[in-house]
């Protein structure tokens, strides 16, 4: 990964998939439709991606017939990014614009306003150039949408269930409405859906090498576990063992037990499994705990008096 953020590549990366006219057009009308202010009066699109500004200025002056149809500002700092402030100048280009995307201030993802499924795609890409958001998946998992009003929320919400299973959440923070996914899967899938495909392989990788590092620590702590609960198990199984020699004695054990008594004595550190096959003839890991749960209630018993 190079210096830029994950979320800057994936933009850079639907940029380069939009190769015809009418993908770019429905990208833009996506962008449009999501952009900071969408009025006859005004209309404002900020964004700290320079490729995304170069396909919004290009685009919107093609539609308009009008090279100079976008004004372009920085418009200050957004973290270490350059925020460019597009604006569409002139009346004229801007009702050129909303005629042509048959679009007003109402601002809705309705099927009377949506293109064919089949440019869905190049849609949510333009959603994303917008108001969309990932962050470094070595970090977490999280794809978001800052929109502009509750009902684009439950429009978008709606179309990404409809046509593809994705169930996003919502939520509001600082008065802005926020449509997010946190689940690995559904964020391939959406980084997939919209072209990103090798952001999307590359978010795959780290989700594998991510399970794999937390499968091998589950194993080790497992395993760590496992050790700790069979020395503890032993340093009393030895405590019991020691008290009936200095008592009553190995030998007034029976013989299965001064047998597995001396066993375990000698070799304090081995698993039961291991205990067992040392005897002769050798039993399993359960006949090796019964008689040495005997031990302990014998033990127990001198104990007690």
């Amino acid at each position: 990964m190079d210096n830029r953020s994950f979320s800057y590549n994936v933009k850079d990366e639907l940029l380069s998939r939009i190769n015809s006219p009418a993908k770019a057009d429905v990208c833009l009308m996506g962008m449009l439709t999501f952009c900071n202010i969408l009025e006859d009066s005004e209309i404002v699109f900020l964004t700290e991606h320079s490729g995304a500004a170069s396909f919004f200025e290009q685009n919107c002056s093609r539609i308009c017939g009008d090279p100079a149809a976008v004004s372009i500002s920085q418009s200050g700092k957004k973290g270490d990014s350059t925020l460019f402030r597009l604006e569409i100048a002139g009346a004229e280009n801007r009702i050129k614009i909303l005629s042509y995307f048959r679009m007003d201030s109402t601002r809705r993802l309705t099927p009377a306003d949506l293109p064919k499924a089949k440019y869905y795609p190049q849609l949510i890409s333009g959603i994303f150039l917008a108001c969309g958001s990932v962050n470094n998946p070595e970090k977490k998992y999280h794809l978001e949408f800052v929109m502009p009003n509750i009902q684009l929320c439950n429009d978008f919400g709606l179309l990404l269930l409809e046509n593809y299973n994705i169930l996003a959440k919502q939520t509001e923070r600082k008065n802005a409405q926020i449509v997010y996914i946190k689940e690995s899967e559904n964020i391939i899938d959406l980084l997939t859906i919209m072209g990103a495909t090798n952001s999307s392989l590359e978010l795959m990788n780290v989700k594998i090498i991510k399970d794999l590092r937390n499968k091998i620590n589950r194993a080790v702590n497992c395993d760590n576990a496992n050790i700790e609960k069979t020395l503890r198990a032993a340093e009393k199984q030895l405590s019991d063992i020691e008290l009936i020699d200095d008592t009553v004695g190995i030998g007034s054990l029976p013989e299965t037990l001064q047998e597995i008594a001396r066993l375990r004595y000698e070799n304090p550190d081995i698993s039961l499994k291991e205990l067992g096959a040392l005897l002769k003839p050798p039993i399993s890991r359960s006949g090796v705990n019964h008689r040495l749960n005997r031990l302990s209630e014998i033990a127990d018993k001198i104990r007690e008096k």
